[in-house]
């Protein structure tokens, strides 16, 4: 559903749509007015534009063609059509279909949408499968930003139950809007009231996502495990009690919900990332986390998207984000990077990723740049680039930016020459030598390292025994008790298949460092990306 590019205002299309409907030409007055819905969907001088254009046309509803590219004005547009043409739920149909493509868009704004005497000219199964729709283009809870737009389709949702008090598909769908929109009350009596005309697994899961938004934890739980009573197959429901369980500090009987999901299929997308995330959260393990990333790998067609991976790595050293760096950075000689080198680092490079595959994928940007370059880019960081990011970067920690820069120079290391076997890889050389040699790239390429061994497992034994060795060597010398011990023990606790002694002299290393500078550069890194 494609938008177009043009840059007029509003007025200004709906200017060249009056001149084409002066010359009789309606192909391009409809496609004026449905530019100008786009810039302007309330806008009651479109309306009136769609409406002269109707009566000129004797409604003439492929003006405004449907298709697998079709415009989202022309979308929009037909809808309202369909609306005055005595077909309000294919006009609904298609407002819905807009909002999953644009929801910060107030494209149901409009007074037939909220007219009190809409849903009797409604199926009330059709209304629901409506707000079902709307339901799936807004996140639980909902923005801020998006609550005004979809807040006509809450209004519907009154306007139906009023029609209909007792339809529990109804109740039940407008419970899950108004739990999104943040009318948490209002959500409780709805999936109450659907319920109670008719108990179904669906209305048990939507009365325990209104009792958990409320806060209503038992009562949630206890609708929640209805709703196994009603379907023991729906796997997906044990996943939600787990992760209710688990978010409020049950992690025993969370995983044994998960454990019972398994049990009935082993594959199934939602329980095994949240047992993975909940074996993580139980004892600080990264291979669950390595785990999960091979299952996400191995099954890229998941029914849905999930943030397991990402919400356990956030905010964590080298899983999710860099660590302090040093701030003596030594002068160094050779060439500098390409300017074309520069600006894709400049492009790049941030503090934060959402797991290591991810910071691997974005590195392919990367890719096609040669080996001089790369090492240029490590032994010559470029400034930080001209975004407001790089701007409170650069500005207020130089040696934090050089540290990214170095990591995403690595990271381009990972992609080059991918076709050469790992061990007998340049790829692999030239971080190994980076990795082994003390100096301010030598964390970089040992992520770079990390990083690879989690996305191909037949490099995990090598950089496992590469980070075990750099971690005796500093646990044993002077350096045990310096930042860069404490971030070299991160990287290890970010390493798949370490062996136990080493992830053990890691934990010693952290315990013994407390952990407060990290916590600060964390939140001096979120307000940064707030600020960016």
């Amino acid at each position: 559903m494609p938008e177009d590019d043009a840059a007029l205002s509003a007025e200004e299309e709906l200017a060249l749509a009056r001149l084409a409907l002066g010359e009789g030409d309606l192909r391009h007055a409809a496609d004026h007015i449905a530019a100008a819905l786009v810039r302007s969907p309330t806008l009651p001088e479109a309306h009136e534009a769609l409406a002269r254009l109707d009566a000129a046309s004797g409604g003439d509803l492929d003006l405004f063609p449907l298709g697998q590219q079709a415009f989202v004005g022309a979308v929009v547009a037909r809808a309202h059509l369909l609306a005055a043409a005595g077909r309000p739920a294919e006009g609904l149909d298609l407002l819905a279909a807009a909002t999953g493509y644009a929801p910060a868009a107030p494209w149901a704004a409009v007074p037939w949408v909220t007219a009190t005497d809409l849903p009797e000219r409604l199926d009330p199964e059709r209304t629901a499968r409506i707000l079902m729709q709307v339901c799936a283009a807004a996140p639980d809870p909902a923005p801020r930003r998006l609550r005004e737009p979809l807040a006509p389709y809450l209004t519907l949702a009154r306007n139906a139950i009023t029609v209909h008090p007792a339809h529990p598909l109804l109740l039940g769908a407008a419970s899950a809007l108004a739990r999104r929109l943040g009318e948490v009350t209002l959500a409780v009596t709805w999936a109450t009231r659907g319920v109670r005309a008719q108990p179904t697994k669906l209305g048990e899961v939507w009365l325990g996502y209104a009792y958990r938004s409320a806060g209503r934890t038992g009562e949630a739980l206890a609708a929640l495990e209805r709703a196994v009573a009603l379907d023991p197959d729906d796997l997906a429901v044990y996943a939600d009690i787990a992760g209710t369980l688990a978010d409020n500090g049950r992690l025993d009987a969370a995983l044994g919900w998960i454990d019972r999901a398994l049990a009935k299929d082993p594959t199934f997308d939602c329980a095994v990332h949240t047992a993975h995330r909940l074996r993580y959260l139980r004892d600080g393990d990264v291979d669950h986390l390595v785990a999960l990333a091979d299952f996400v790998r191995e099954h890229p067609d998941d029914t849905h998207e999930h943030g397991d991976l990402a919400e356990c790595c956030r905010g964590r050293p080298w899983l999710g984000q860099v660590t302090p760096a040093d701030d003596d950075f030594p002068s160094p000689d050779g060439p500098a990077p390409s300017a074309a080198a520069v600006r894709r680092l400049q492009h790049l490079a941030h503090p934060a990723w959402a797991h290591p595959p991810a910071a691997y994928d974005a590195a392919v940007g990367l890719a096609t740049l040669d080996l001089a370059d790369l090492l240029a880019l490590l032994a010559h960081p470029p400034e930080a680039p001209a975004t407001a990011l790089g701007r409170v970067l650069g500005g207020q920690d130089p040696a934090l930016w050089r540290r990214c820069a170095q990591v995403w120079a690595c990271l381009g290391l990972l992609h080059h020459r991918t076709d050469e076997p790992w061990e007998s890889s340049t790829r692999r050389r030239v971080l190994h030598e980076l990795a082994t040699v003390p100096g301010p790239a030598a964390e970089a390429a040992l992520f770079a390292l990390v990083t690879a061994a989690w996305v191909d497992p037949a490099t995990r034994a090598d950089v496992a025994a590469v980070v075990a060795g750099r971690l005796t060597e500093v646990a044993s010398g002077a350096a045990r008790r310096t930042p860069v011990a404490v971030s070299l023990a991160y990287l290890a606790r970010a390493t798949p298949a370490l062996d136990p002694a080493a992830r053990a002299t890691a934990d010693s290393l952290i315990a013994g460092a407390g952990g407060g500078p990290l916590r600060r550069l964390w939140r001096r890194l979120t307000a940064l990306f707030r600020r960016g």
